[in-house]
């Protein structure tokens, strides 16, 4: 497993480095294949904050991307507390892949699309991601969905070959939108 730290708004040091790989290595006995984190640790300068120690994490594997932040009053507490939130969502994604049939992973990237906007009245990208979109079922998409802890999910429809998005809706329920 790789790990990069990150600092934000705070130094590094070696003694926090070791601590965050001692406490996320734990992920490495859940995890099969090989792995890449980045783990980023960041300071709040708000006086009014509390939990102004920040850690988040990014875990890329085969499948799913996971991600977890968590925030404390003690950077250590912080990472501990990131560390057993990513370890339940490795957990979870482990027991529901064992559960369903997975299909192989056919991931290749969709090209971005332009548009033409009137460069007065464009609005402002700030950052933009790209992932690779693979074939599932709706229910696998909402599996991924829950492990990202996101607001929706991209993902390639099995059926229909089409892109759709699953999202989930204020009424404790989840969407899913398919082209026309």
């Amino acid at each position: 497993m790789r790990l990069q730290v990150k600092g934000k708004n705070v130094e590094v040091s070696e003694a926090i480095r070791s601590y965050a790989e001692e406490k996320l290595g734990r992920l490495e006995r859940h995890l099969a294949d090989p792995t890449r984190v980045e783990l980023e640790l960041a300071v709040e300068k708000n006086p009014s904050i509390a939990d102004n120690h920040v850690a988040e994490a990014t875990v890329w594997t085969k499948g799913p991307v996971l991600r977890a932040k968590e925030a404390s009053a003690d950077m250590r507490a912080s990472i501990d507390l990131l560390a057993d939130k990513l370890e339940r969502q490795v957990t979870r994604y482990r027991d529901k892949r064992r559960r369903h049939s997975h299909r192989g992973d056919g991931a290749v990237p969709e090209p971005s699309v332009a548009t033409a906007i009137d460069e007065e009245h464009a609005p402002l990208i700030v950052k933009t991601k790209q992932f690779s979109v693979r074939p599932m079922t709706p229910e696998e998409a909402v599996v991924e969905l829950e492990l990202v802890g996101h607001d929706f999910f991209v993902f390639r429809n099995a059926e229909t070959e089409q892109i759709n998005v699953v999202y989930r809706r204020h009424d404790a329920g989840y969407g899913l939108i398919e082209p026309s």
